[in-house]
């Protein structure tokens, strides 16, 4: 599915504070994983998650999406492969305050050209997934952190993304909240056979997936397959 070589990021190319960001990565993951990619500030886990997201280019190196290379790629054909492949769960939630958390999560159907009554049917299958069919109707502003950050996954998966990248989504929640949403990403990687990538400096989030990759000053040191001991979460 995802296909990295010889990827480099640098900065300030050719000027005497150039800084090269990543440096070579090779990596590949197949349909259906739950990766997590660690490093602490600075390790290049960003400038990763957002070559992996379509987001940025690299200075170097192909990117390949279920066998498609990006590299030429005009940017609305990578606003193309973003819409269709990949959804966004970020730390900050990035909900729009004045429309409802069930609004929130049409809002891609919206810009996909899905139908009014689909949309809305759609959303709330997805706002039901992540256990929020209770609040479809409240404003952002009514709801807890945990709250929106599950608005923001159910939100994620409107297109109906084979890949869904979290960038620290639990790094703004207490660690009780941040356990019920690592349990629906289990839950959409386990039953729903997504991809789920994390991008997270906590290790302990890390150990509850599949896959483990370690970054540090832009290379891999690690790069281990995860035994799982948890069972998947209720409901």
């Amino acid at each position: 599915m995802i296909e990295i070589r010889n990827i480099v990021k640098k900065y300030f190319i050719g000027e005497p504070n150039e800084l090269t960001v990543l440096k070579g990565l090779n990596i590949s993951i197949g349909e259906g994983e739950f990766v997590s990619i660690v490093g602490q500030s600075g390790s290049g886990k960003s400038t990763l998650m957002n070559i992996l997201g379509a987001l940025d280019r690299p200075t170097e190196g192909e990117y390949s999406l279920d066998e498609i290379s990006l590299a030429g790629m005009t940017d609305n054909e990578l606003s193309d492969i973003r819409n269709k492949k990949i959804g966004f769960v970020f730390q900050t939630f990035n909900l729009i305050p004045r429309t409802s958390a069930l609004s929130n999560v049409e809002l891609p159907m919206f810009y996909k050209g899905i139908s009014k009554r689909r949309r809305t049917e759609r959303a709330k299958e997805l706002m039901a997934l992540v256990e929020m069919d209770d609040r479809m109707d409240h404003m952002p502003n009514e709801l807890s952190g945990g709250q929106k950050q599950r608005v923001a996954i159910a939100r994620a998966l409107a297109n109906d993304p084979s890949i869904i990248l979290a960038d620290e989504p639990t790094g703004a929640l207490d660690s009780k909240t941040g356990k019920l949403v690592m349990d629906i990403f289990l839950k959409i990687n386990k039953q729903e056979g997504r991809t789920v990538i994390l991008i997270t400096h906590n290790e302990g989030l890390a150990r509850q997936t599949q896959r483990i990759i370690t970054l540090s000053d832009g290379e891999i040191t690690n790069d281990r397959k995860n035994e799982l001991e948890e069972e998947l979460p209720s409901g």
